[in-house]
């Protein structure tokens, strides 16, 4: 058995079918980010990151799958590196973090108040992680779009020198996001 579907019968087991979440269900949710970060061209990290992005919960998706006390656990099914992500991205602190992040490599730990210097092959994918997951919400929720499209246009162009040219190209497919100006 495959990794990710190793990933994805244990998604089931925890529930993450009977969730819901715009387009769905979680765990069709967590399946679409997967799938459309392969798409793209992202490494395999960050597709099982992808897989099991929101299983610590989110700043933006306060349910959780598994207790952060239990790390090992998804270590085990996705790896260190996959699992790394997927903590870092659970316990981003948006608000602290997604504005300056291209500029300062930081990332605020809601669950710690510690900072992470990313170095910068590991801003790529949480960058890339990070897109495709909200493209994928605004995709499935007019609401969402409508809310916070200008949002996010502004904050993917400025993302955009430290995203992949694949998740960058499909933002500004999906919402018009400018290229960012060389200077």
């Amino acid at each position: 058995m495959s990794v990710d579907s190793e990933v994805r019968r244990w998604l089931r087991q925890c529930g993450a079918e009977t969730i819901p979440h715009p387009g769905g269900t979680l765990y069709a949710h967590l399946c679409r980010v997967h799938d459309r970060l392969g798409d793209l061209g992202c490494a395999v990290d960050a597709q099982l990151a992808g897989l099991a992005h929101a299983v610590y919960g989110t700043d933006g998706f306060d349910v959780t799958l598994l207790d952060r006390a239990d790390r090992a656990t998804l270590r085990n099914l996705i790896g260190d590196d996959a699992e790394a992500l997927v903590y870092l991205y659970g316990a981003c602190d948006r608000r602290r973090t997604w504005r300056q992040l291209a500029e300062t490599g930081v990332v605020v730990d809601r669950f710690t108040n510690r900072t992470w210097h990313l170095e910068p092959d590991q801003r790529q994918p949480f960058v890339d992680l990070s897109i495709v997951n909200e493209l994928d919400v605004v995709e499935q929720d007019a609401a969402t779009a409508a809310r916070y499209g200008d949002y996010f246009r502004s904050l993917f162009a400025a993302w955009a020198p430290i995203a992949s040219p694949g998740v960058s190209g499909e933002a500004r497919r999906l919402l018009g996001v400018a290229r960012p100006q060389s200077g």
